[in-house]
């Protein structure tokens, strides 16, 4: 394993279409607390084979870094001679000076259609409580390796990651536009139809719809009862950083009506995957459905990409009506999809007493954060 350059690297990533977008080298320039490096695993041969966006976070105080893979790295987690992998990977992370190591395997444990989960939605219900629609074999048996080489899951499993484990995605491979309309419920097609018949409009924004859409985010925060704690500069740097990268890798779509923005949500464009980042609405005229016309323009758009699946990122794990986050995945439920629990993202610190002191002093740190 050695370092390389983001050329490289993206060059690597051209070709393994299915990385995260939080695998891409500009994500390290998204993150401006931390050190970033592009690192990749080579056969003898000199063939790169695998890859890794690594952010170091420094404990203060030290010369010491806790390493970060988010969704990464970019492996052969099918191989199952993972110590080839790993092994190489913690030598690296070590002379670096990291002295915990976080990484977040992706390939997934469990799927639920829609289907099946609206079908068991109750007080106090859990996704855990339901029988899965499929299990992945190659999750799973990831997981056990990963265990006895002494990875913990973050969390345990509570959904206590950075990223989210439980995440909701709309199969696009070999569906047609028809297909994907008769895939919305009723009450999604209902609320598409009534904001056409309301004139919303939907367009792409530019860098200087960034302080509306932020805006718009606040009230949405307030209303739904969750914080970002996100700046305006950040995404501001988000889209001048993703799009420096790749243009049109991050987009922001706005809905607008009699001449005013109403929502205003962004995806993000990598390799053969698209993602629904971030969503925000304004409180008044939401009877005009402005997300529910964004949503699908974007479907569509994903679409004529030629995406492999629609990522609509993360949702709670609750099934129980009554709770104030339900809604959230009711909505996408709508669009016809299914849950994907990821792996989720798991921590190891290196060998040594002085390490795993630092570890637990570190994780003590973020608490009071």
């Amino acid at each position: 394993m050695r370092a390389l350059t983001g050329s490289a690297y993206l060059e690597f990533l051209g070709r393994h279409r299915r990385a995260s977008f939080l695998q891409y080298p500009s994500w390290g320039g998204v993150k401006d607390l931390w050190r970033s490096e592009t690192v990749g695993w080579h056969v003898p041969t000199g063939e790169l084979v695998g890859g890794a966006l690594v952010l170091y976070r420094q404990f203060p105080g030290t010369r010491k870094y806790f390493a970060y893979l988010p969704e990464g790295p970019v492996a052969d987690w099918s191989d199952p001679g993972l110590d080839r992998w790993l092994d190489p990977l913690m030598r690296h992370l070590r002379a670096a000076g990291a002295f915990a190591v976080r990484i977040g395997p992706t390939p997934a444990y469990r799927r639920w259609d829609a289907a099946t989960l609206k079908a068991a939605t109750g007080p106090g219900r859990q996704l855990s409580d339901v029988l899965a629609t499929e299990v992945d074999p190659l999750g799973a048996a990831l997981a056990d390796r990963l265990r006895t080489r002494g990875w913990q899951r973050c969390g345990g499993e509570s959904d206590g990651d950075a990223q989210p484990r439980h995440v909701f995605r709309v199969p696009l491979t070999g569906r047609t536009l028809d297909d994907l309309w008769s895939g919305l419920n009723q009450e999604w097609r209902r609320n598409v139809r009534k904001a056409a018949k309301a004139g919303v409009e939907t367009c792409l924004g530019t860098a200087d719809d960034l302080p509306e859409f932020h805006r718009l985010l606040g009230i949405t925060e307030e209303r739904d009862g969750f914080r970002l704690g996100r700046s305006l500069a950040y995404y501001q740097r988000q889209y001048e950083v993703l799009n420096a990268e790749q243009p049109g890798r991050m987009r922001l779509y706005l809905a607008r009506h009699q001449g005013e923005i109403l929502a205003a949500h962004t995806m993000i464009v990598a390799g053969s995957r698209v993602w629904y980042q971030t969503g925000a609405s304004a409180d008044h005229r939401r009877e005009v459905r402005p997300s529910n016309a964004l949503q699908w323009r974007m479907l569509k758009d994903a679409h004529a990409l030629g995406a492999d699946e629609y990522d609509m990122r993360g949702v709670p794990s609750t099934l129980d009506p009554a709770a104030r986050s339900f809604g959230l995945l009711r909505w996408k439920l709508g669009t016809g999809g299914e849950v994907v629990e990821t792996l989720g993202e798991w921590e190891k610190p290196m060998d040594g007493y002085a390490n795993s002191t630092l570890y637990k002093a570190f994780q003590a740190y973020l608490a009071r954060r």
